[in-house]
This record gives structure tokens, sequence and C-alpha cells, in this order.
């Protein structure tokens, strides 16, 4: 490959010690020949508001700027009420407006999620898939990952040590590359 592929991570989570942040920090650890991943903190984005879009704050033009500068996104997120948290949507909407200016257009993205029930956030991930349409992203297909029981997964210093997990997660960062390799 010409450069490395700069994978944005986004988490949606801000809980301190979220799982969703862990995951995204265990991603964020697998050696890549030809890509990296930066986290981009989404906790200080203010509430979007129509009014202020014309004159972006500090923030907001600093994450569009991320967001743009990267060549893929990772969304690692959890369920909040059958879709995805407001923070995270929030994000979103900061960074596809104003209308005709998103830094999501054309970005090929992968999707994460967790649960510490039984379906691993798969119903926020289908949320996310329907607002990518609208963004102008390419999702991933495959792989999927939702992680049931998410809360079992890591030990107490916040590592993931789940193989299975683990071997998955591998999995979608390398095809996350190999993806964004091919719409290059």
């Amino acid at each position: 490959m010409d450069k490395k592929i700069k994978i944005a991570g986004i988490s949606g989570s801000l809980r301190k010690e979220s799982f969703h942040t862990k995951l995204l920090k265990a991603a964020a650890g697998i050696p890549l020949e030809d890509a990296e991943i930066e986290i981009v903190d989404i906790s200080q984005l203010p509430l979007f508001n129509q009014d202020w879009e014309m004159n972006l704050p500090a923030s907001v033009v600093e994450f569009k700027k991320k967001i743009a500068e990267s060549d893929a996104i990772l969304f690692v997120t959890p369920e909040y009420n059958y879709s995805v948290p407001g923070v995270l949507k929030n994000a979103i909407d900061c960074g596809s407006r104003p209308y005709g200016e998103s830094a999501w257009s054309g970005k090929p993205a992968a999707i994460m999620s967790g649960s510490v029930g039984i379906f691993g956030g798969s119903r926020a991930q289908y949320h996310l898939r329907q607002m990518m349409v609208f963004l102008d992203m390419h999702p991933l297909n495959k792989p999927e990952v939702m992680v049931p029981m998410i809360q079992d997964k890591f030990d107490a210093s916040g590592n993931l040590t789940d193989e299975a997990t683990k071997a998955k997660v591998k999995e979608m960062i390398e095809a996350l590359v190999v993806w964004t390799g091919k719409l290059r």
C-alpha cells in the first residue's frame, strides 16, 4: 500500500469504564502493518444546534477535520432503547452539517457493538447502518461484531480477555483495511 490507512475510532459511550471504549482500545491495539486507528473523542462536542452551523464551534471544526482526514471510520457503540446513544447521534449530526459539507461522505465504515444481554447491540447497528445511507458512507457488511454479555469479556484492568471476541475484532479490522483499499 502507498500509505497507512487512517481509521478514526469512535466510541458511542462517554462512561468512564465503558466496555465499548475498552473494546475500541483493544481494536486500536491490534498491530497493523497497513493501518492505524486513532481514537477520536466525542465528549467535548456541544449538542448540535442549527443556529451555529454556519459558524461552527472549535470542537466541532476539529472533530470534522479528524473525520475528513481519516480514510475509514470504526464505530463502537452500545445500544440504548433499541438504537444508538444520543451522544453518538449528536456526533454524527455535528460531522454532517451544514448540509453539503458532511465529513462522513464516501467513508468506509465498520461497526462493533455489545450489550450486557444476549443481542450484542444488534439493533443499534441496524439504526447506524440506516444513517449511513443518508450520510453516503460505505459500511462493511461482514464480519459483524456484536458482543453479547460484554461485561464478561474484560479483566479488572480493562483488557479484552475473551479469545473469540479478540479474533472477531481482529478479523473486522483487517476486513475494514481491505474494504478501504478497494474503495480508494
